[in-house]
Order: C-alpha cells, then sequence, then structure tokens
C-alpha cells in the first residue's frame, strides 16, 4: 500500500482522464474515417515498360483504367505484356498502400497501434 493509504480504500482516479481519452479515441477514428474516404477517392498511376502499359488504380485498390501501347503487343511474346501489366498494377498498388500508411502515421504520430495493420 502506498503512504498514506488505509487497507480497503481505493486511490483516487480521474474518472475525467478517461472521459478525454474516450473523446480523443473518437476523434481519431472519425478522422480516420475522414482520411480512408480521401484515400478511396484519389486515383493512383503507374507505368511499366517505358510507359508502354499505364494502369490507373482507386485508393480502394479497383483498377479504374489502363492503357497498352499496340506496339508491345507481340502474339509471339505474351509473357512480357503480362509481366508489364503485373509491374504496373503492382506499383500503382504500392502507391496506394504507401499514402494509406503515411497518413495513418501522421494520424497516429507513428505510434505502433496493434489492430489497424500497419
Amino acid at each position: 500500500m502506498g503512504k498514506g493509504m488505509k487497507a480497503g480504500k481505493k486511490p483516487k482516479t480521474g474518472g475525467g482522464n478517461m472521459k478525454n481519452q474516450m473523446a480523443q479515441v473518437q476523434a481519431m477514428q472519425r478522422q480516420m474515417e475522414s482520411m480512408q474516404a480521401e484515400l478511396e477517392a484519389k486515383e493512383f498511376e503507374a507505368s511499366a515498360g517505358g510507359g508502354a502499359v499505364k494502369v490507373v488504380v482507386s485508393g480502394a485498390k479497383e483498377v479504374l483504367s489502363m492503357t497498352i501501347d499496340k506496339d508491345v503487343v507481340d502474339p509471339d511474346d505474351v509473357e512480357m505484356l503480362q509481366d508489364l501489366i503485373m509491374a504496373a498494377t503492382n506499383e500503382a498498388l504500392r502507391q496506394v498502400d504507401e499514402e494509406s500508411s503515411n497518413q495513418m502515421s501522421s494520424l497516429t504520430g507513428g505510434l505502433n497501434i496493434p489492430g489497424l495493420g500497419f
């Protein structure tokens, strides 16, 4: 027991402190939802093969458009075209993940909060 405490007595805790923490968590949650909506509305573009293949994805990780230069369409080398499409798509998705991670880091101040997936 701490100095001056009697058996059976509980130390005083600030109930207002818990309310403040809950209010902060709720404000952070609203801000996270807002940031998520902004991210989903953004578009990310990446290209491969010197711009021969361009892919645009949304922040929700949906492919919005794809442009393929006709010069890279070679029926005898379909694998190369497939590789270019995958490279451009993966780069665009990586950009989404990076943006999401940057937003969350700015919101949480770099804290590692379990369950947030970053």
